[in-house]
């Protein structure tokens, strides 16, 4: 079985040296054959059976759904069961954590993000409706709702997080956090021992950044 690396739109737009990171240390680590940099609204061309490792949720979705012979796993399950992984010490810190959508029927994920905040030395606090009856961020609701509104749900769902601090593996959950009046730390940061920047966090300007990258991916 070949197996390959999307880094995914987001994580692109986010910081491209980070997906540089974490391509390195697949590599490494993992022998992943190459790094797919077409975005997963797009057929990925498997000519053979292909893993895809992701660390974007709405990739893994997508990729265990809409393509034959495709199946996708998360960056944090790999990570989380490599003995020799250098991961950081955050001292106890308190974190609460949000779990994206698409990952409401992947249990086996959150159980690694959460070994994987443990292993780093991160005190997690649960919020209401989380793992398998995780709530959404909010940003779902763009392009449903007036933006005005989505900002409501984010701002919502930030004062249901029973920390500042929240643990998140989405980028648009980024978005939606800082929006919503807490501090982000987005687990690819945290695992590099890099900072989170929020970067663009209005609704349309986000979503045009992730138009623009599919139709150029």
């Amino acid at each position: 079985m070949k197996t390959i690396f999307a880094p995914g739109c987001a994580l692109f737009i986010h910081n491209i040296e980070l997906a540089e990171k974490i391509s390195a240390y697949l590599r490494h680590r993992y022998n992943i054959d190459e790094v797919h940099s077409t975005c997963c609204h797009h057929d990925p061309g498997a000519s053979e059976e292909t893993k895809i490792v992701c660390v974007c949720s709405g990739c893994i979705r997508r990729y265990d759904t809409l393509y034959s012979d495709v199946c996708a796993i998360s960056l944090w399950e790999l990570v989380d069961r490599d003995p020799d992984f250098n991961f950081p010490d955050y001292g106890g810190m308190t974190m609460t954590v949000l779990d994206a959508c698409p990952t409401r029927l992947y249990p086996q994920m959150h159980d690694a993000v959460r070994s994987i905040l443990k292993k780093m030395n991160i005190t997690v606090v649960e919020p209401i409706r989380t793992g398998t009856e995780g709530k959404c961020c909010g940003d779902s609701f763009y392009g449903v709702l007036p933006k005005d509104k989505v900002l409501e749900k984010m701002s919502e769902r930030g004062n249901e997080m029973p920390a500042e601090d929240v643990a998140v593996y989405c980028v648009s959950c980024v978005k939606a956090m800082k929006n919503g009046g807490r501090i982000p730390r987005y687990l690819p940061d945290l695992l590099f021992g890099t900072d989170t920047p929020a970067g663009e966090c209005d609704p349309d300007a986000w979503h045009a950044q992730i138009d623009d990258f599919i139709e150029k991916h």
